[in-house]
């Protein structure tokens, strides 16, 4: 902050500080609550204490290993680390961490916590002016004042933001540190790291560094505290992130695990190089002994798995890697623990498949000589164990393809490639995969849009790599992607440059008038309807516009965008618009009125009567005259045009202001002595 601004504001000056306070009470009282709370203030004053409680806790626990026994922290330090270990846990799950890959998402959800406490501690410390975390109430009170409802607050002048709409809670209500926040907390970390820190009783200035730089999950190891000062200086020297302790126990770690997997796999390829150099030994015990080289790959690679999970857990637990490197350390290991459960289950099958061969050959009265029975046998069985083991591996391949972070869709389109070797002998199958997979490509239609495909009209509500499924006003239509492909797919929506965006379909209304309106009706007419469609909250980019047939009738066009993925939605908003511009319609044709006045009305009161009509309407609330003109002479009447405008809010409304009006020009007209006359005709008759 600049030396020349206004002070900061001592936390304990904030309005929410005795919450604060009331909120450290609580959780030192009841340790095991919920920090996600109904409110932004709930959860934001419950993750600061709870945070300012773990590193409190892990504080007393540490303070003095030279003087507690043993290699291994006491009972009551155990006790401590324990409770803060529980409360961190209970903290971290107020940060939507649903950005981070599924591998890595504990990990840097656990580091996020640790860094967003310290960012709030500067906030806190640093703030000019009076923070306000809103509660329930005051939420909705904002949202009151905003153009657009929304269940997110923002803290003034960050980037913090705790939303109720996270896409990370599975089911939990409350407000959670929305997705974005948890993102860019290492940046507004990195921003404040370097700002000297103001001590307050909340404030936890080494937290973050004293977790990165110490072996250990929460709290470090007492053997490691207890090391003489210069020696852990020596260690914990920094190098691009991790400690050189940490650095070194890591490779430790890695070359341990590459030496050994390494020797499985040079037993698991001597195994196949042994097999071939004896396959020209033609002994009726030959394939008898397959089942035995089979179980034996299954246990040479079993020992990976189980390997690849303790070293991930040393590094990521006890040596306490962090950031980049802790993220490339995983993916290592997740990648090497998926491909070798592959490998495991695929010669899982295969082993299973030769014991149930031989088994069904022995149960037939087979014997160990039976070899051609054995091997007729293994040609039924065999081949459905490897399609199982391979569409096992498939999906453990394509399982971490999503723990890595990669979106599903491009997932998707990678698992369609075995499916496509697998359908070569299905013509129709074969070309509705292909189909499909140029649909997934081009994307001509997305789930959730609004699209003809030929006779068929309605929502997409599945895409596959055989079919799509269209979801129409009477039924769901299961459409080949051949037929689909082939046919002219027009889709009402519209998509926006982001990808993550809802999409928008089109809601097009035309409403041919049969009565003849004036040119002035017809922009009294446009202008209603322009009004209405502009306030509509469901409809997005409105136009209106009117068209002449042939036969001299209007149409009245209003064509809108909708964010609408349902038939029950789309035919009530249809239908309301319907509704309204039929009776805008009507109210344009009611606006214009004829009033006939008797030709006993003498010169002067054709005069005054403009303004008789205007002192009547100016009467009725929401009711205006545009004009008033004399404007034929009738065959019994002069004719007067009266063109009004109502602003009333509903057709209902404006009916009743009409009937109203029409009744004061009776009186008005009565009272002035103007008389309406009756339509009249006159006969003569003359004598032969």
């Amino acid at each position: 902050m600049r030396a020349s601004g206004p002070p900061a504001i001592p936390i304990s000056e904030q309005p929410f500080y005795p919450e604060l306070l009331a909120a450290a009470a609580r959780w030192s009282d009841a340790p095991l609550g919920q920090v996600v709370g109904e409110s932004p203030r709930e959860t934001l004053l419950n993750f600061y204490a709870v945070m300012a409680r773990v590193a409190n806790e892990l504080e007393l626990a540490t303070r003095n290993p030279q003087q507690d026994p043993g290699l291994f922290w006491s009972p009551a330090a155990r006790q401590r680390i324990d409770t803060a270990q529980q409360l961190f846990e209970l903290a971290v799950q107020a940060l939507d961490a649903s950005t981070f890959p599924e591998s890595v998402r504990d990990d840097m959800a656990d580091e996020a916590a640790m860094q967003l406490k310290e960012v709030l501690d500067y906030v806190f410390t640093h703030s000019t002016v009076p923070i306000t975390i809103p509660d329930s109430v005051g939420l909705k009170t904002l949202n009151n004042q905003r153009s657009q409802a929304s269940q997110n607050w923002t803290l003034a002048d960050t980037a913090i933001t705790l939303t109720s709409e996270a896409s990370g809670q599975e089911g939990r209500t409350g407000f959670v540190f929305s997705a974005g926040t948890v993102s860019q907390v290492g940046r507004m970390y990195r921003e404040i790291n370097d700002k000297p820190a103001i001590q307050q009783p909340f404030a936890t200035p080494d937290l973050y560094s004293d977790y990165i730089y110490t072996p250990g999950y929460l709290a470090a190891p007492k053997w490691y505290l207890r090391l003489p000062d210069n020696a852990r200086r020596i260690l914990e020297t920094a190098i691009d992130g991790q400690t050189l302790l940490q650095i070194c126990a890591a490779l430790v770690i890695l070359l341990l695990y590459g030496w050994m997997v390494l020797t499985i796999v040079r037993r698991l390829f001597y195994t196949y190089r042994y097999w071939k150099n004896n396959e020209n030994e033609k002994t009726s015990l030959h394939a008898w002994h397959q089942d035995n080289m089979a179980w034996y790959r299954v246990l040479l690679v079993l020992p990976i798995l189980p390997l690849t999970r303790l070293s991930e857990i040393a590094i990521d637990d006890y040596v306490n890697f962090t950031g980049a490197p802790l993220v490339v350390v995983t993916y290592l290991f997740f990648i090497c623990y998926f491909v070798a459960s592959s490998f495991f289950y695929f010669f899982l099958f295969e082993a299973l498949g030769r014991s149930i061969s031989e088994w069904l050959v022995r149960l037939r009265g087979g014997g160990s000589g039976t070899d051609l029975q054995l091997r007729r046998v293994s040609n039924l069985v065999m081949p459905v164990c490897r399609v199982l083991g391979g569409l096992v591996a498939t999906v453990l391949i394509y399982r971490l393809l999503i723990v890595l972070g990669l979106p599903s869709t491009t997932v998707l389109a990678f698992s369609a490639v075995p499916g496509l070797a697998i359908g070569l002998g299905a013509s129709k199958l074969l070309g509705n995969l292909f189909a499909g997979l140029s649909i997934q490509t081009d994307r001509p239609l997305r789930v959730g849009e609004f699209c003809r495909i030929g006779d068929n009209l309605g929502y997409v509500t599945k895409i596959g790599l055989r079919s799509l499924e269209l979801q129409t006003l009477e039924s769901r239509v299961t459409i080949p992607n051949a037929i689909a492909d082939e046919e002219t797919i027009v889709n009402y929506s519209r998509r926006s440059p982001n990808s993550a965006a809802t999409p928008m379909q089109s809601l097009n209304v035309r409403i041919t008038i049969e009565q003849k309106l004036s040119p002035e009706q017809v922009d009294d007419l446009l202008q209603l309807v322009r009004r209405h469609v502009a306030g509509s909250a469901d409809l997005l980019e409105p136009l209106v516009s009117i068209e002449q047939n042939q036969t001299d009738e209007l149409t009245l066009i209003c064509f809108a965008m909708v964010t609408l993925h349902d038939w029950s939605s789309y035919l009530r908003v249809r239908e309301a618009l319907l509704m309204r511009l039929q009776q805008l319609v009507e109210q344009v044709r009611l606006s214009t009125i004829t009033l006939g006045v008797s030709y006993d009305t003498t010169a002067k009161q054709l005069q005054q009567l403009p303004d008789l009509i205007r002192s009547v309407v100016n009467s009725e609330p929401l009711m205006e005259l545009q004009s008033c003109r004399f404007m034929t002479i009738g065959a019994f009447s002069y004719d007067i045009v009266l063109r009004l405008h109502g602003g009333h809010a509903s057709f209902a409304a404006f009916k009743n202001a009409i009937h109203q009006l029409n009744q004061a020009l009776l009186i008005a007209l009565a009272a002035a002595q103007i008389e309406i006359p009756f339509p009249t005709q006159l006969q003569l008759q003359r004598d032969a």
